[in-house]
């Protein structure tokens, strides 16, 4: 029996039998051509758009698994993905080829060979999101889609202080929509950090995990503590009532990137948050 290694063939091993390889690739989109990550019938999604174009690349049908699923018009820097495939192909038909398949908003990064002890979700031990907001009298019209907009004016120290409270291990069921199918509300943010170049802030975000909406969520509530509405500790009294209809309303999408993804050093990617596309 033959190995069969050349580019484009099945792989098979010594018996005949064919060996799936398990490729991770690292995605950035923009999310305001797509109704959000997962497949939904009828609708543009970045899931569907990959599929198919890693799909006709390997030339059968490949499922696609990702670290996070982002909402519709939401964004990503550095989102994770994995598939299984029998065939063989150079890494650069993964990156270029599968591009040249893929709609203007949505390009493939990079493409590594992983184990398959891999899993671009359950091997993530963190994720990363920045939330870029313009403070400003007037709506943004070339940065339109791609950043969140208040136009009055924010007390920051007062938004500082409420986001000190939201730190550690807590219950976030105030800030989880209704549909999420997260196993429990209980998550642990490590960093709610807030930056600012002139009008614009950048709000970063990490934790083990995030639910539905959560990000946004907060962002609704912090808001309404900078506009002045609440004072900072409501924010402890939100957390504590563990009920979402206590809480201000989600806020909106336009702002919201997917940055990065942290995996243990065993994988060795390259998916932790970058700044290598300046403010985002």
């Amino acid at each position: 029996m033959v190995l069969c290694c050349i580019a484009g063939c099945d792989r098979l091993d010594f018996d005949g039998s064919r060996v799936l390889s398990r490729y991770a690739l690292a995605l950035e989109y923009d999310g305001r051509g797509f109704s959000g990550w997962q497949v939904q019938p009828q609708m543009p999604t970045v899931q569907a758009a990959l599929a198919q174009a890693v799909s006709r690349m390997a030339g059968h049908p490949v499922r696609i698994f990702a670290a996070g699923r982002t909402d519709a018009g939401v964004h990503a820097c550095r989102q994770v993905v994995h598939f299984d495939t029998e065939v063989q192909r150079p890494l650069t038909a993964w990156v270029r080829g599968v591009n040249s398949f893929l709609p203007p908003g949505v390009v493939v990064l990079w493409a590594k060979v992983v184990p398959d002890t891999f899993h671009s979700r359950f091997s993530a031990y963190a994720r990363h999101y920045r939330y870029l907001l313009l403070s400003h009298p007037v709506r943004p019209a070339l940065w339109a889609g791609r950043v969140g907009w208040v136009h009055q004016p924010l007390d920051l120290d007062a938004f500082t202080q409420a986001a000190a409270l939201l730190l550690g291990t807590h219950d976030f069921s105030s800030f989880r929509a209704a549909e999420c199918q997260a196993k429990t509300p209980v998550k642990t943010l490590h960093r709610l950090e807030l930056s600012q170049q002139g009008n614009l802030l950048m709000v970063d975000f990490s934790a083990d995990a995030f639910l539905h909406h959560m990000v946004r969520n907060l962002m609704g509530a912090l808001l309404c503590v900078a506009k002045g509405s609440e004072k900072p500790e409501w924010i402890t009294s939100l957390v504590a009532a563990r009920n979402r209809t206590v809480a201000p309303p989600t806020f909106m999408p336009d702002g919201l990137y997917l940055t990065g993804v942290s995996y243990p050093a065993e994988f060795g990617l390259d998916t932790e948050p970058s700044e290598r596309h300046g403010l985002i």
